[in-house]
């Protein structure tokens, strides 16, 4: 029982600490991201690999 009479109090101390440093973080503009939604729609998604049929598809226009 004692041990939960120090645990309660730093519990609730972490938890209010952490608020405070989300709400900072919100407050100073660290979730901005004023460039990267308009940068993201430029560049194309290249990252996708080839289907199999494609693949074939090339090889034998090359032959």
């Amino acid at each position: 029982m004692s041990n939960l009479l120090l645990l309660i109090p730093i519990a609730l101390f972490l938890g209010l600490l952490g608020l405070g440093a989300f709400l900072w973080a919100l407050k100073s503009g660290q979730f901005d991201d004023m460039e990267g939604a308009a940068n993201r729609i430029l560049f194309d998604d290249d990252d996708e690999t080839p289907s199999h049929k494609n693949r074939n598809q090339t090889t034998q226009d090359k032959s």
